[in-house]
């Protein structure tokens, strides 16, 4: 038998896509802040041109998981980190969202294999999302670690043929994928408005 547990060490060929909701960007922000820095000091190149870590800005939380999933489906990641906030108004909006981003982002990495780590935080209010965004502490290094565990983690397990990833066949609408862009590191936004289109 064997034991297999995930490093923070040989993080050279590591590759990671963030996936970041705008919504609330003054948290979200400080979130990615966070999440560099511990990236960065485990050896990962975070610089917006570097070879590692590809960016993804989404309008809000709601389209987070729908983008890690497909970053998680193109194959170039061992790791995608999900990171925004949603924080609690006067309507039960914030439980709709809530609820369905973390079912997203849970089904994303079970559907793919690869290792998609909530990093959304949910808060009753702003002075509490701010607290978890830097001010006592930022979740965002702790997300960047569990990635970095998560991928050196699925590395091991699948080095040694024990396990595949989830080959669950996906039907209808989900079952069309585009891929993503072959080209190097980048922020994935339209050029201009005709893209949208």
């Amino acid at each position: 038998m064997a034991v297999f547990e995930g490093t923070f060490t040989q993080t050279e060929t590591l590759k990671f896509g963030i996936v970041i909701g705008r919504f609330n960007d003054l948290v979200t922000n400080k979130l990615l802040e966070g999440c560099q820095d511990c990236l960065k000091r485990h050896g990962i190149d975070t610089d917006f041109h570097g070879t590692q870590v590809d960016y993804v800005w989404v309008p809000g939380c709601f389209e987070v998981s729908l983008v890690a999933r497909q970053m998680a489906l193109s194959g170039r990641y061992d790791a995608v980190i999900c990171l925004g906030a949603v924080i609690r108004g006067q309507t039960p909006h914030f439980d709709y969202v809530a609820a369905e981003v973390a079912k997203g982002i849970a089904a994303a990495g079970f559907q793919t294999g690869i290792p998609v780590i909530f990093g959304i935080i949910t808060a009753d209010n702003m002075q509490q999302a701010l607290e978890r965004a830097g001010i006592k502490s930022n979740h965002g290094w702790n997300y960047a670690m569990s990635a970095l565990e998560m991928a050196s983690l699925m590395r091991q397990i699948r080095g040694n043929g024990n396990m595949e990833p989830y080959s669950g066949k996906v039907v209808g609408p989900a079952a069309v994928t585009q891929p993503l862009p072959a080209a190097g590191n980048s922020t994935i936004a339209p050029k201009s408005s005709t893209e949208l289109e």
